[in-house]
């Protein structure tokens, strides 16, 4: 079966991708977890290579307690940008939370000489709360 391009069945291009992610950002920033996973869900339907949504849909998922979809969307996202600091931070406390401890504490020691000092700050900070 082949994947259906969603964006050209309704004839949309960059501008209305990019409003529909800034008003996802904007439940987001505002606390309404709920209504941005629905935004974000569909741009991941809209474009499934984007990195930044699928780590986002991971963090949303992340933050309303459904460990295991947030994972899933971690690692997908990760096969686009295997480097991205805070996702591989949000993948380790995924971990963590579903109580893969051995593999989570691998990913902290590994973030805490990342070259962004806040994320080894914060991976350091993880493995600390889990030890």
């Amino acid at each position: 079966m082949s994947q259906v391009n969603w964006l050209e069945v309704l004839g949309w291009d960059k501008m209305q991708v990019d409003d529909m992610r800034f008003i996802g950002f904007s439940y987001i920033k505002q606390g309404q977890y709920t209504i941005a996973l629905k935004f974000f869900e569909a741009l991941a339907i809209l474009n499934p290579q984007n990195a930044y949504d699928l780590q986002t849909l991971g963090a949303l998922y992340l933050q309303m307690g459904n460990n295991t979809q947030a994972l899933d969307y971690l690692e997908r996202s990760l096969r686009l940008n295997k480097d991205h600091g805070p996702t591989l931070l949000n993948r380790a406390k995924a971990l963590f939370l579903l109580g893969y401890k051995k593999q989570a504490l691998d990913q902290v020691q590994t973030l805490e000489k990342h070259p962004s000092l806040e994320i080894a700050r914060q991976a350091k900070a993880l493995a600390l709360s889990y030890h």
